[in-house]
């Protein structure tokens, strides 16, 4: 955040954010899905377990771990005023409100816009990379609930991690939707 904000002196970020046990239920849903096309995200290793899976991504350079890192340290940085966090659950239960918020948070009109209708895939970069249907999105934003695949021990290793939704945790001029 300080080197976006010493470059783009006005620049706003909005961060998606949802809870860690879910993101890692998430990979592991498309690694298990795929089981048969080793994923770029574990560098083409078909080996391993969920639990080795798990602490793959969530290490400190990992692909979430590293990212998650970064976004406390914005949180709790100088320029915290500039981030807004939109969390998964509140877009996915009243994507309406969570644009609304967007769009005040960027100080732009707000424009309405059809969640029952949204389409997105990008094929051919996610089979390349071993993740078949990775960014693929089809139909109503709405959210729908479903059990967890990780072991209980290793999803309520992450359950205390989401600070963004404990207010005391929440430093002043954050904002979270």
């Amino acid at each position: 955040m300080p080197a976006i904000a010493r470059f783009f002196p006005y620049v706003k970020v909005i961060a998606w954010v949802r809870e860690l046990p879910w993101v890692v239920d998430s990979i592991e849903r498309l690694i298990q899905r795929n089981v048969f096309s080793p994923s770029s995200i574990f560098n083409f290793n078909a080996g391993g377990t969920v639990y080795t899976r798990a602490k793959s991504v969530v290490a400190t350079d990992g692909m979430v771990g590293g990212p998650y890192d970064a976004l406390k340290q914005a949180c709790y940085g100088a320029q915290r005023d500039r981030l807004l966090l939109v969390q998964y659950e509140t877009l996915s239960t009243d994507p309406a409100k969570t644009m609304h918020a967007i769009y005040a948070f960027l100080g732009e009109p707000a424009f309405e816009h059809d969640f029952g209708h949204v389409d997105y895939e990008v094929t051919e970069f996610d089979e390349r990379a071993g993740t078949p249907g990775l960014r693929t999105v089809r139909g109503v934003v709405k959210a729908e609930p479903c059990g967890t695949l990780l072991p209980p021990d290793l999803f309520n290793r992450f359950v205390n991690d989401a600070f963004w939704r404990d207010p005391q945790k929440v430093p002043a001029g954050l904002q979270v939707v």
